[in-house]
């Protein structure tokens, strides 16, 4: 239940950071911290209508993102254990964030790809991942140059047929689950983005939050502690 309440106050926190982003970047990796740590200014805003519609969907949406975040830290103390557990949280809770930006903004920043890269390489290389140190890195390469080459059959049509944070979250992904698992993500994504086009009858959109929430059910399906 510990966690479940850390997941709690970890998911309120995405929809204002996400929110947070989207008024500064782009950006460089530098700014991009300061913006994230420091306090942002208070302006006077006229409490219209619209306005109060605005800020209600807000907080809905933060208390359904830590309601989902609990709930998934909450079942990743039973499937993956209690050892290192902060770090599978980590895992769940930069990819949450992610899609949500991602689903904002259309964009996925270095600020949070790369460091979901880098966990992956820490946590492999201590022994608290689920794949080896070597396994982690090959996955990394092949999910950061694979889309690269697929992409290159593509960009005569369309210039922005796998964008560059896609190809850099990919990699992230490729550093946690190894490359078998990679393969699923890759293939469960695509499931997951054109039932979404479907659904909603688009032919373009974010492909980030798919990415990620395939990556948490491959994590969740082949990995227990």
């Amino acid at each position: 239940m510990l966690y479940a309440f850390y997941g709690l106050v970890c998911g309120l926190f995405i929809p204002y950071i996400a929110r947070r982003f989207a008024k500064f970047m782009p950006a460089t990796f530098a700014y991009a911290l300061w913006q994230i740590v420091s306090f942002p200014r208070k302006k006077s805003k006229k409490k219209s209508a619209q306005y109060l519609v605005l800020r209600n969907k807000f907080r809905w949406r933060s208390v359904m993102s830590a309601l989902i975040t609990a709930g998934l830290f909450f079942s990743a103390s039973f499937v993956f254990g209690e050892a290192h557990l902060v770090w599978y949280c980590l895992f769940i809770w930069l990819l949450l964030l992610l899609a949500e930006i991602d689903w904002r903004m259309f964009l996925l920043p270095d600020i949070l790809t790369i460091p979901l890269l880098l966990c992956g390489f820490f946590v492999s290389a201590l022994g608290w991942g689920w794949i080896s140190p070597q396994e982690s890195a090959i996955a990394a390469f092949i999910g950061y140059f694979l889309p690269v080459v697929v992409s290159l059959l593509f960009v005569w049509k369309n210039k922005d047929a796998f964008g560059g944070g896609d190809i850099k979250l990919l990699s992230g992904l490729g550093a946690w689950l190894g490359l078998e698992k990679l393969l699923y993500v890759i293939v469960l994504s695509s499931v997951l983005f054109l039932l979404y086009a479907l659904f909603a009858r688009k032919r373009s959109g974010a492909y980030g939050p798919a990415l990620a929430v395939a990556g948490i059910m491959v994590a969740f399906c082949f990995y227990q502690g």
